[in-house]
Order: C-alpha cells, then sequence, then structure tokens
C-alpha cells in the first residue's frame, strides 16, 4: 500500500512540475539605452510572451538605481497589450539620469497582471528577466 502510495505521490508531483513548464514564461528583456533629450534615459524593453496567455494589462513598478546603488527613482510602466506568442517593443522615458548612470533597474512590483478574458493574476511567477546592458535587471 505504501509504495502504490508514493508512486501516486510521485506521480502527481510529475505532472504539477510538468504543469508549471508547459505555462511558459513572459520574458521582460531590457535589450538597451538610448540618452534622450534633455538628460533623462530612453530604455527599450522587449516582451517576448511565451506564456500561452495574451495580456490585456500588464504595469510595472521599476526602482531605478544610481552608479552608487541607490533608489534614484520609482517608474511606472505599462506594457500591455501582450500578445500570446509575439515580441513586443516598449520604449520608456527615465527622467533626470543618464543612462551611464543606472547601475539597477529592479522590478519593485507587478501593479497590474492581468490576461484577456481572465481574472487578475499574480505574474511573477511567470516573468524571466534578461539585461542586454550593463545595468542589471533584477526581481
Amino acid at each position: 500500500m505504501r509504495s502504490l502510495m508514493a508512486i501516486l505521490l510521485c506521480g502527481s508531483v510529475s505532472l504539477a512540475t510538468q504543469a508549471a513548464a508547459d505555462a511558459g514564461k513572459l520574458t521582460v528583456e531590457l535589450n538597451k539605452f538610448e540618452s534622450s533629450d534633455g538628460g533623462g534615459c530612453r530604455a527599450f524593453f522587449l516582451f517576448r510572451n511565451d506564456s500561452g496567455k495574451a495580456f490585456e494589462g500588464f504595469e510595472m513598478s521599476l526602482a531605478i538605481l544610481d552608479g552608487g546603488g541607490v533608489i534614484d527613482r520609482l517608474l511606472n510602466v505599462d506594457a500591455a497589450p501582450l500578445p500570446v506568442a509575439r515580441t513586443t517593443l516598449k520604449l520608456f522615458e527615465i527622467p533626470g539620469i543618464a543612462c551611464d548612470d543606472i547601475s539597477e533597474v529592479l522590478l519593485h512590483a507587478i501593479e497590474v497582471c492581468k490576461p484577456q478574458n481572465e481574472e487578475a493574476a499574480d505574474c511573477f511567477p511567470l516573468v524571466d528577466l534578461v539585461s542586454r546592458t550593463t545595468a542589471r535587471l533584477e526581481k
């Protein structure tokens, strides 16, 4: 009886692991920085939506850290809509700080995550972060 229970438990854990793997990911990539007029910085983000769901709402709160690792400001960005199985480019202005002075961008919170035709969800587990700039992008 115990071996049957162990087999059933292993099977259910395996199914849960497979379901999580099948869920896919939403990759948020900080692709590049570009200086903008007035001494600010323009951030180019790519959103690679391999989650299996389209998002009609997706808003992030980002903490921008300066070269000393001190929070310079919070930036709220609205990246929606994010179609399923697509890569979307979004540009965001970061005023008052030069690109070279940004050491890290911290994903502080996901304020809104609303899959299409579904209730709002916790998207932190779905999100993978990548940076191709000199600044780190972290959770």
